[in-house]
């Protein structure tokens, strides 16, 4: 992995990238796509609405551990065909030492569709 620390965006570089907080509505299995995943149903509020987002995920999570979850995805990146699904979002996290996702996530509750400050 690159280590990316000394490559500096300007404010407004920033301000382009949308994150939102989203509560996960459902979750379904994908097998169709190339690495596990599964497929994710958002609420972001009022204002974005309800996404759908492919996420690898596997090792981690179990569907049921993600109904009802919080979780931090970008809003604005265009949609991707991945396989038969439209992902619309990414939902962001972090690898751990093994290479499988943790995910982002608040401290709190947030109302669906705050955008990160």
């Amino acid at each position: 992995m690159n280590d990316t620390a000394d490559e500096r965006i300007s404010w407004n570089d920033f301000e382009k990238v949308d994150l939102r907080v989203g509560t996960v509505l459902s979750v379904e299995e994908f097998p169709q796509a190339r690495n596990p995943a599964y497929k994710l149903t958002i609420d972001f509020g009022d204002g974005i609405g309800i996404r759908k987002s492919s996420a690898q995920i596997t090792v981690h999570y179990l569907p049921d551990t993600l109904v009802g979850r919080q979780v931090v995805a970008v809003v604005n990146f265009p949609k991707k065909q991945i396989g038969p699904f439209m992902s619309e979002c990414l939902v962001t996290g972090f690898a751990d030492e093994n290479g499988a996702i943790v995910l982002t996530g608040v401290e709190r509750a947030v109302p669906n569709g705050s955008k990160l400050m």
